[in-house]
This record gives C-alpha cells, structure tokens and sequence, in this order.
C-alpha cells in the first residue's frame, strides 16, 4: 500500500518486459495484437491498488459484521450465506459504491501515468502531450470531460444507494 505505483510500472517493465521478455515494454498495436500490449499496464494497475482496496474492504465487512443485526439474524437461525449476502452485503455496498466514483473517471480517461510510461495513446497520455505543448484548450477540455463523468458518477452512485440502502423499499 505504501510503495509507489510508479514503482509498480518501472519494476514491472524491467522484470516482466526486458528481464523475462514476456511482453513489449511499450507501445500499442491496434485490433487483436493490442492484447500483449496491455497485459502489462493492466497487471500493474490492479496490482497497484490491490493493497488499500483490500483494507478498505475488509474493514468495512469486518464493521458489518459486528453489528447487532448482524448477531440476531444468526440468533434467527439464518444460514451464514444468507446473513452475509441479504444483510452484509448490502449494508456495505453503501460505503463501496461512495469509493468507486473515484475510479470511475479513471475508467474513461486512463492513468496518466500508465499511459505515458507504456506509449498507450488514450486521454491520459494526450493530456499529457498537451500539458508540455501548453496547449491549454485541449486541457481545459480534459479537465471539463473528467468533471462531467465525475458528476455523472455521484448521480448514478445516489442513484444506486436505492437500489442497495436496505431503509429504501421499492413498492
């Protein structure tokens, strides 16, 4: 968790791409020669936020878990599948759902740094090609597109929330 993705993405070029020659080190080939190309960045960005999501995660089930509703649907004689899913999963989707608006402009626009580091063309890296051209229309743009998803983002998780809050009841 505490250990830099750019480190993730220099470690994995040199290990998996020059050491062991698994994939390309960079670059982008378009149709299905595109999967080799993105195994790498996509390996390093999952492996990048695996640790904290994880405790995030954790913590909010192990909170769940040890609540009172909790404690009297196992005293009701429920299954643990069912406490677990009708009850805990969806008192903590709430905190879930309100942490993956985050990622969400990620999703359309990439990772920057991924993105420049592994010569893949996408939003990311041409934000960047117009931040050192200090072409600030293209800039503004990006900025513009990154705030219209993030607010697309809070309307679809408020939106969701009725769908997983288990005080909302859809009659």
């Amino acid at each position: 968790m505490s250990i830099s993705s750019l480190f993730y993405i220099i470690g994995g070029q040199w290990l998996v791409s020059k050491m062991w020659a698994l994939v390309p080190i960079s670059g982008y080939a378009p149709g299905l020669d595109a999967a080799r190309f993105l195994v790498l960045p996509v390996l390093i960005s999952v492996l990048a936020g695996i640790g904290s999501s994880a405790r995030w995660y954790r913590t909010i089930f192990l909170e769940e878990i040890s609540k009172d509703y909790v404690r009297t649907a196992r005293a009701k004689g429920l299954s643990e599948l069912a406490v677990l899913f009708r009850h805990v999963l969806r008192n903590a989707l709430i905190p879930i759902l309100t942490g993956v608006v985050v990622v969400i402009p990620l999703l359309f626009m990439g990772s920057l740094l991924v993105e420049s580091f592994f010569a893949i063309p996408g939003l990311g890296s041409y934000t960047i090609d117009a931040i050192n051209a200090q072409d600030f229309a293209v800039v503004r743009a990006m900025v513009f597109i990154g705030s219209v998803l993030y607010i697309v983002g809070l309307v679809l998780t408020d939106l969701s929330y009725t769908l997983v809050d288990p005080r909302v009841r859809l009659e």
